[in-house]
């Protein structure tokens, strides 16, 4: 098994909490992780039909079956059974005694706030990032190729070509885990939806048109979009627009979480492809972003990024807060490094009065440099 950076956090809760449960996206690699680190844990997977008609026909003889030191894979299949789990930690008052798994965050959220706050240590994780594909030897041969293939654990254990893995994962998304989430009734029309946000990749969200180009309203493009999020598809960007400009855009931008998925939904069937693709800069853009949210969900932290933007087109693609400062990102899709590229972030800098040590480039060049004004990052120190 390819070892994961949340490991080690994973472990540390469990002797915090009596409940440790991991999120993320189906075959991001939570059964697989969780079973090599607690090996002398049981393990159930609700998916089960027997175990889940146990679970659901007779909680309380469920837990007394399986009382310590259990993995529950797909527990949102069962969500009554939050409740027994709760009164039996509280009696036994132990730790590490429940690790729950699920690829739907938005019903395990909603019963583990209700059933189990403060009882439970909630971790996400998501396919393979840069770091560890480096740290497995499993980096693809080129940018472009690593784009492409995305991070699912599966592409890489088995050996599955993207344009072979990506359409059946779709497929088995929208026709399986969506109608469990929610009711859409015509599943074409939201692939659509979906191949549009995809187009859309760092841009400012806007609402109303995909609403008019896909036919739907404007209630149904919220409505789906915290769907794909809570599925762990697509995210959401924030803003920044702290008190120095007031001009400031207030617009999230649209992000996937894994840049495969994006190049299969955009009808990109080979790395070579993106070479001269529209979305290129997209999607590179979309690949450094997510290395960030992947190392702070791997420590356990919710991320703290946003882009900053004005109404007059300057624009910084990344903000990070961390240990109290503010870090600013230009990620530019060139090889060569071009002086341009630090232009938005000296603007940004006389607002907002950050040092040079706080700004930086992300560029797809090969070369790290140490500029008066900021310092510029080749892709591969993503890491």
């Amino acid at each position: 098994m390819i070892s994961r950076d949340m490991q080690a956090k994973a472990l540390k809760m469990a002797e915090k909490f009596p409940i440790v449960a991991v999120t993320g996206p189906r075959q991001s690699g939570k059964s697989t992780m969780l079973r090599e680190m607690f090996k002398d844990y049981d393990y159930i997977s609700l998916e089960d039909l027997d175990e889940r008609d146990f679970a659901e026909r007779d909680p309380r003889a469920f837990i007394r079956t399986h009382s310590d030191k259990v993995i529950i894979d797909e527990v949102q299949r069962v969500p009554t059974l939050f409740s027994y789990l709760q009164t039996h930690t509280d009696s036994v008052g132990k730790t590490g005694m429940y690790i729950l798994s699920g690829s739907q965050n938005f019903l395990m959220m909603e019963k583990l706030g209700q059933s189990l706050a403060g009882r439970v240590a909630l971790l996400n994780l998501l396919p393979f990032s840069h770091r560890e594909l480096d740290s497995a030897g499993l980096l693809p041969e080129s940018l472009d190729a690593e784009i492409f293939t995305g991070g699912y654990p599966r592409i890489f254990d088995k050996n599955i070509d993207p344009t072979d893995f990506y359409p059946n994962y779709i497929r088995t998304y929208v026709e399986r885990d969506l109608r469990s989430i929610k009711n859409i009734g015509n599943l074409s029309l939201f692939i659509k939806f979906l191949k549009l946000c995809a187009g859309r990749i760092g841009q400012l969200l806007n609402e109303s048109s995909l609403a008019n180009e896909c036919g739907i309203s404007t209630p149904t493009v919220n409505a789906w979009l915290s769907v794909l999020e809570a599925s762990f598809i697509l995210y959401r960007l924030r803003p920044d627009f702290r008190n120095f400009n007031k001009r400031l855009v207030k617009t999230p931008k649209l992000y996937f979480y894994d840049t495969g998925l994006a190049c299969s939904l955009l009808e990109i069937n080979s790395a070579n492809q993106l070479e001269t693709h529209y979305a290129r800069g997209s999607l590179f853009e979309n690949l450094v972003i997510n290395e960030f949210v992947k190392t702070s969900l791997n420590e356990g932290k919710e991320p703290k990024l946003s882009f900053w933007r004005d109404n007059v087109g300057h624009e910084v693609d990344l903000i990070q807060d961390s240990a109290g400062k503010t870090f600013a990102y230009e990620i530019k899709s060139g090889e060569t490094f071009n002086q341009e590229f630090t232009d938005n972030l000296n603007f940004w800098g006389k607002l907002s009065n950050a040092p040079a040590e706080q700004k930086n480039v992300i560029y797809a060049g090969t070369k790290k440099m140490s500029l008066s004004e900021a310092t510029v990052w080749p892709w591969k120190d993503l890491k």
